[in-house]
């Protein structure tokens, strides 16, 4: 993908320019997501090795597409000098680096808004860029435990249970990185300066966790786990095995769904309803459990089709994209021969562009670096030098 047609490839971002520097987990989701919707992002990859939680291979790191790729030594003072170019030319800069750690190579957002005053300057860490542990190393899973999510999350009687790693470094991570980034970009268009984005995981976890503190509050959320409506608790909102092995989902939470639920099972409504929240769950949930496991997962999609029971059969992801839904919406597509969800939300006006593959690194470093205004003289410098792969 070369710059030119980057730039032409449309969507409601079409025209910004994203600098992002390397790093794992949710800063590249946030940064693919603006490339989804049509930003040009240009990834700074470091020359030395980086131990990374995402495959090796540049072609199945999804969260890289979409994207222009150089490789620069940020040890170097000249490549910092060069990367200090390439802020001064962008609408945001995203840096995923623990706290100080962008002051230290002469890159942090004082020196880049002396250049650009309109740049925004999203920082994205775990534990945030200040408090008793923003130096502290750490991952998704201990972010969500300090925000009470974890907690929450789990089966009746047992340990919490790691909900991948979508809680925090997706949910509450890359998605208030965009959400951050799309608000200052609008801050910037009324008062014409960029600012400063602190982005914590564990802020993330913490606001997603919202309605469950109003519950708490009231007094309608349990501590305990597996015995309220949404984590399990519920009969009528849980998994359930079928006679093959495959599960499925019932969510049926208003009276109107429940009553389309039960008459689905075979059950009288009326004997149900009022009697089956989560104090006689452990009565009920025998009972529909051995009602699912008389059929397949096959022969209970087509006992719940075209039915409002909130049923849905729990897909593995080598099966999402045979789905009917998913096929009739285009949910998934296939890129460079690799399955894989197309971007979201979605646009009339300005649709987002078919995602190009991953690149690897430094693929884009003579075709990008002139435009965004680094000269051939320095180019050759850095290239000589071997800061500049």
């Amino acid at each position: 993908m070369t710059s030119a047609e980057q730039r032409g490839r449309g969507g409601p971002l079409a025209g910004m320019k994203v600098l992002e520097f390397a790093g794992i987990g949710p800063a590249p989701m946030g940064a693919m997501m603006l490339a989804d919707m049509g930003a040009e992002v240009l990834t700074i990859d470091r020359v030395e090795a980086v131990e990374l939680g995402s495959p090796r291979t540049p072609g199945f790191d999804l969260l890289r597409r979409n994207r222009l790729v150089t490789k620069l030594d940020l040890k170097s003072k000249d490549t910092q000098a060069c990367a200090l170019d390439l802020a001064a030319r962008a609408d945001v800069l995203i840096e995923g680096f623990r706290p100080g750690v962008m002051e230290r190579l002469g890159l942090g957002p004082e020196l880049c808004h002396a250049r650009n005053p309109r740049l925004v300057y999203a920082r994205m860490t775990g534990w945030g860029q200040n408090g008793p542990l923003a130096d502290r190393a750490g991952h998704d899973l201990n972010y969500i435990a300090l925000s009470g999510a974890l907690h929450a999350i789990g089966r009746d009687g047992g340990p919490p249970t790691p909900p991948l790693n979508l809680v925090g470094d997706f949910g509450g991570g890359a998605v208030y990185l965009v959400v951050g980034v799309l608000a200052a970009l609008q801050s910037r268009h009324t008062t014409g300066k960029g600012q400063v984005i602190d982005v914590a995981m564990v802020d993330g976890a913490l606001s997603l966790m919202t309605a469950f503190y109003g519950n708490y509050a009231s007094g309608r959320m349990s501590l305990e786990r597996g015995a309220n409506v949404v984590d399990g608790g519920a009969p009528y909102y849980d998994v359930y095995q079928c006679a093959d092995g495959e599960y499925v989902s019932v969510a049926a939470i208003e009276t109107r769904f429940r009553r389309e639920l039960y008459k689905r099972l075979g059950l009288d409504p009326d004997s149900l309803i009022g009697q089956d929240g989560a104090a006689q769950r452990h009565a009920l949930k025998p009972k529909l459990a051995a009602i699912f496991k008389q059929r397949t997962r096959a022969e209970w999609c087509k006992v719940f089709e075209g039915s409002d029971a909130c049923f849905a059969p729990v897909l593995s992801i080598a099966e999402t994209a045979a789905h009917p839904h998913n096929v009739g919406r285009g949910a998934l597509q296939v890129i460079d021969g690799i399955t894989q969800p197309a971007p979201a939300p979605r646009f009339q006006g300005t649709p987002s562009p078919v995602p190009r593959p991953p690149r690897r690194s430094g693929t884009d470093t003579d075709d990008v670096l002139p435009r965004w205004g680094v000269d051939a003289d320095t180019i050759g410098r850095l290239r000589a030098a071997n800061v500049l792969a």
